[in-house]
């Protein structure tokens, strides 16, 4: 059985934050349900916000996205013009069949300017047997230091 889970946070730019997922055995899984963007000031001014979800921490936070990464989860750009109404774009890419057991890493870059902005993520929580446990533990082993 199966349980939703859910993040919300503001970042600022240039900002990482870590998720707490890892537990003592490693026997509970996750995987993205849900990932949205709300920019801290909508309408005041314009803004160019780049959000990515990364299986472990990164050295260094910054706007490109490369989806060819084996580390990233997701990744999220809501951009608006505040000179021009209704001119909001957001695109949001979710890898919803990767499945992980430990803590995940937050990172946003306003490419734009420097403001801050909202994030919510919905987890689906999920029973691991031994098996997908060992799986989801080695692909974290292999992914730190990947960087």
């Amino acid at each position: 059985m199966s349980r939703i889970v859910s993040f919300r946070g503001k970042l600022a730019d240039g900002e990482q934050e870590s998720i707490p997922l890892q537990t003592i055995n490693g026997m509970k899984g996750y995987r993205i349900v849900k990932f949205e963007l709300f920019g801290a000031a909508p309408g005041a001014t314009s803004y160019e916000h780049v959000v990515k979800i990364y299986k472990t921490q990164q050295s260094s936070v910054d706007g490109l996205i490369d989806f060819s990464d084996n580390r990233l989860l997701a990744a999220g750009f809501l951009g608006a013009v505040s000179s021009v109404s209704n001119s909001t774009v957001n695109h949001i890419v979710t890898f919803d069949g990767e499945i992980f057991n430990q803590d995940i890493f937050v990172t946003h870059v306003d490419t734009e300017g420097a403001l801050e902005c909202n994030y919510y993520i919905e987890l689906e929580q999920m029973a691991l047997d031994l098996n997908e446990q060992t799986v989801a533990t080695l692909k974290d082993i292999r992914n730190v230091g990947a960087e």
